[in-house]
């Protein structure tokens, strides 16, 4: 008999958490606004908010921390951090930054300027935000195949070539500051770029003059997918596929809270020594010093470690198959979700769930707080509240996919976690019907609103 699959971890702490009443969940939901970011952490059972900075650490990622130098310039953690982003995608030049948008933050002060260009593959919310802030804009380039989400394409994080050729063509070089493509891309429901794409990006890249641009989060997870899915890598292990990818990069901004595991860390990759030195102009005004960035020494070392362990393909496929085995189990009852699955979240058809519910009412936002008040599940809306207005005409955008991401974080929860949320889900979906209305919008920000965004239920 064959062994079934087994985690490549064992557990060594743990962590209580609190179940509730519906009738508690729906008083704290209402005192929230409706926004399932306001809620107290312990006023939810099985958090899938985020898989940024919430996964559990390892022992030798815990071992990495207390070794840290806090010495404000020149610390060993910083060297560290820097040997390991050299070894494993191959980058000269880095600026360490607190997070992923804070990377984004330093790098696009450089190089985007109002009424830029930037195509990409379904640019991240904060990665348009920081766009649309500099009064430019975000061309999605994405193949088409990334909007049907029961197209089983196995890399619909691709960018369409055609596509972004015809941006490339239709505006001067110094219009288009960079390309950006999402490794895995997020906001098309975690799905992988395959290498051979991004090799033809490049090289179209190249013919205009156009730097590239990784937006590195999950670039792991991405290596992973190469190999399971696409011909010829199959015998490659992931370090060694990293490596390739970052062949096809001119740099990279990373939020090291995904793939390199820890709570909190970014970082801007470059091969351009003189992008480096502009770049670290703003880096020390907004984050700190060019060798500590606004991460601690601990931190740093903990990122160095991470990332050697995140690009191990044992641990890759634990993570990736809870995920799997999430989907499996909603495919079972029915629920619909983008396919195949992604690396680090499932991603629910809120459009399908909830048809009957208009679009001005936030499909996905009301599929989420249903399913937090049928168990005290919170995961996060990637709709029309994500999508924000136009910056121009400032009426409300209505993506193609309505989206309710459910992202699980790494080495946290279990497969029984995995077998409530699925339960719960199908709940709300068999009572579907049931839900008649959803929200209306009572305060927003001007940008990226979905974080604050307050909302009152419609009767």
């Amino acid at each position: 008999m064959k062994l079934p699959f087994a985690e490549s971890y064992k557990i060594k702490m743990v962590e209580t958490i609190k179940k509730s009443t519906r009738e508690e969940r729906e008083q704290w939901l209402k005192e929230a606004n409706y926004n399932l970011f306001n809620l107290k952490s312990d006023q939810v059972f099985i958090d899938l908010l985020t898989d940024s900075g919430t996964g559990a650490m390892s022992d030798k990622q815990w071992s990495a921390m207390m070794l840290g130098d806090e010495s404000y310039a020149g610390a060993r953690s910083y060297y560290n951090m820097k040997e390991a982003i050299k070894n494993i995608m191959g980058f000269d030049h880095f600026l360490p930054t607190h997070q992923g948008r804070a990377a984004e933050n330093v790098l696009f002060s450089v190089l985007v300027k109002e009424g830029n260009i930037v195509p990409g593959n379904s640019h991240f919310d904060t990665t348009k935000g920081h766009i649309e802030f500099r009064k430019a804009k975000a061309v999605d380039c994405t193949i088409d195949e990334a909007f049907d989400t029961v197209i089983d394409h196995p890399f619909k994080g691709n960018i369409d070539l055609v596509k972004l050729e015809s941006v490339l063509s239709t505006y001067p070089k110094e219009q288009i500051p960079m390309i950006i493509v999402t490794v895995t891309c997020n906001s098309s429901g975690g799905q992988p770029v395959s290498m051979a794409n991004m090799k033809a990006v490049k090289k179209l890249a190249d013919k205009y003059e156009v730097p590239v641009c990784f937006d590195s989060a999950r670039f792991a997870e991405n290596a992973y997918f190469i190999k399971i899915r696409e011909e010829g890598y199959q015998d490659k292990t992931i370090k060694e596929i990293v490596k390739e990818m970052y062949t096809y990069a001119d740099m990279a901004t990373m939020s090291s809270k995904k793939d390199a595991i820890v709570n909190m860390g970014g970082f801007i990759g470059m091969k351009d020594k003189n992008l480096w030195k502009q770049a670290s102009t703003y880096n020390i005004m907004f984050e700190g010093y060019v060798t500590y960035g606004g991460m601690s020494g601990r931190d740093m070392n903990a990122l160095a470690q991470g990332l050697d362990e995140g690009t191990e393909f044992e641990y890759l496929e634990t993570r990736i198959k809870q995920v799997e085995y999430l989907g499996a189990r909603l495919e079972e009852f029915g629920i619909p979700f983008q396919k195949p699955i992604g690396g680090h979240a499932i991603f629910v058809d809120a459009k399908k769930i909830l048809a009957h519910i208009p679009k001005e009412e936030y499909q996905a936002q009301t599929l989420g707080c249903e399913l937090y008040f049928e168990a005290g599940i919170r995961g996060v809306e990637i709709g029309a509240i994500l999508a924000d207005r136009d910056p121009e005409t400032r009426e409300n955008r209505y993506p193609a996919l309505e989206l309710l991401r459910l992202a699980i974080p790494r080495r946290t929860y279990t497969n029984n976690h995995m077998d409530v949320i699925a339960v719960a889900l199908k709940n709300v979906f068999d009572r579907r019907k049931e839900i008649k209305h959803g929200f209306k919008i009572i305060d927003e920000a001007p940008i990226m609103r979905h974080f604050t965004v307050q909302l009152q239920k419609i009767d």
